[in-house]
């Protein structure tokens, strides 16, 4: 019995060894595509790149958060679940107060940088999204970790859009359209993660 449950917690060790270095690579990469895309963001007037740029840094901070319940209980996670979807909800309500700016004030972006920019960040969360596969079932900590990578890649895959659309059109419409789509994923993810974090908790006090 003491065999089994020794074996039990190196498997639990190890798990949570990989969670972690997961989390330290995603959130690396995406720190560093925040800085990209907000500044280009800004060079360009693309109001897609710079919700996306927002979305970069709120996911920094989940994965951030993320690495410091890796090895902590159910509840903690849960916990930390709740400020992530909080965080979600919170940049969704920036981004909504940009679409409506750029709705009053609508200006042409550049479309070269929302292309390159745009696809540079489609590899990034590409590499996010891959290394974050087999993770996302192990917990309601790791799986509000893939779903926040695996909106990101719809994210982009949406400026990539935007930015064809544009540049057929000469308006800067599909731009604005773009952006207000990443800001209803913001609301969607956060409302989803919040369920699901509430769910957890009300089970734990039940079993408590």
């Amino acid at each position: 019995m003491g065999s089994c449950c020794n074996d039990k917690c190196d498997d639990l060790g190890r798990i949570q060894q990989r969670q972690r270095h997961t989390l330290r690579i995603v959130l690396l990469v995406n720190a560093a595509m925040f800085a990209i895309e907000l500044a280009f963001g800004l060079l360009s007037g693309s109001l897609a790149l710079l919700a996306d740029s927002l979305d970069m840094l709120t996911d920094a901070l989940v994965y951030g958060l993320s690495l410091y319940v890796v090895s902590r209980g159910v509840i903690w996670k849960a916990r930390a679940a709740l400020v992530k979807a909080a965080v979600m909800a919170l940049s969704g309500a920036f981004v909504l107060a940009q679409v409506v700016y750029k709705i009053a004030h609508p200006a042409l972006p550049t479309v070269g940088t929302m292309g390159a920019i745009g696809a540079l960040a489609l590899v990034a969360n590409g590499l996010c999204f891959g290394v974050l596969w087999r993770h996302r079932a192990h917990d309601v900590n790791m799986r509000s970790v893939w779903l926040c990578s695996r909106n990101d890649l719809a994210a982009n895959g949406l400026v990539l859009c935007a930015a064809a659309a544009v540049s057929v059109t000469g308006s800067p419409w599909p731009d604005i359209a773009a952006g207000a789509f990443i800001c209803g994923l913001f609301l969607r993810s956060a409302l989803s993660v919040m369920k699901e974090a509430h769910a957890e908790l009300v089970a734990q006090r039940q079993i408590g």
